[in-house]
């Protein structure tokens, strides 16, 4: 007996170690990956993920009565964990599509972004999506740019974890441009004024949702209830002041 009750403690402390039941342990585990300011992003000094989304769904959690952890992760795996159920939630200027919305649910929208190229201040032959034929642009992988670009007859695309590293590689040279939100790439151009721009214009229409596991309607429910109810105070507008 003692040693059924031992092995039982431990295959119970083994359960709840596991993200995917992060809710037995009162917790909602919400994924990120902050890598895209100023939506989500490390601040340096306190080594904190800061920014729009995270202050959007701690203000749902707490008129919906969630406790919510954050974990940071790569955006491709944040979206295979989510559809696996790893995660219970998750955040990260997530567009709601189709495809997505087959492998896990989706809140209310809460922001309309688009996709926007970036090209070097000194390019003069790029002055859109019509002009990529031939180049090399960059996107960050399993985003939205990304599967744009895919799409593109006769331009190549190079995928990074980190969308940081293909500004990097644009304003090295190594690329020719960047397809990325729009939030996104006006906050790369804003700090980097004397080697981005943006062209083209927003080519885009798509919608930020918070992603939820597919078996849990009933989490779904109660962030629905808490964003409708910042959106009636006026926190989104609130938010937009702030970060963008």
């Amino acid at each position: 007996m003692k040693r059924s009750y031992l092995y039982g403690l431990i295959g119970l402390t083994l359960l709840l170690l596991l993200p995917g039941c992060a809710q037995k342990t009162g917790k909602v585990l919400v994924a990120t990956d902050a890598t895209w300011p100023p939506f989500e992003y490390i601040n340096e000094e306190t080594k904190e993920i800061e920014g729009f989304d995270i202050d959007l769904l701690n203000a749902v959690a707490e008129k919906a009565g969630l406790e919510i952890e954050f974990i940071n992760v790569g955006f491709d795996p944040l979206l295979a964990g989510i559809a696996q159920c790893q995660y219970d939630a998750a955040i990260s200027s997530i567009t709601i599509t189709e495809d997505r919305k087959q492998a896990m649910l989706f809140s209310d929208p809460y922001f309309e972004a688009g996709q926007l190229v970036t090209v070097r201040i000194d390019n003069t032959d790029i002055t859109g999506i019509d002009a990529l034929a031939g180049k090399v642009a960059g996107a960050q992988i399993g985003t939205t740019g990304s599967i744009e670009i895919e799409q593109m007859d006769d331009v190549t695309l190079k995928t990074y974890d980190d969308i940081g590293l293909a500004y990097q590689d644009l304003m090295n040279g190594q690329i020719d441009a960047v397809i990325a939100d729009n939030p996104l790439a006006l906050e790369y151009v804003g700090k980097n004024p004397d080697k981005l721009k943006a062209v083209g214009g927003v080519f885009t229409d798509e919608s930020y949702g918070i992603a939820v596991c597919k078996d849990n309607e009933e989490l779904l429910a109660k962030i629905n209830a808490g964003l409708k109810a910042v959106k009636a105070e006026g926190t989104i507008e609130e938010l937009i002041d702030k970060w963008l």
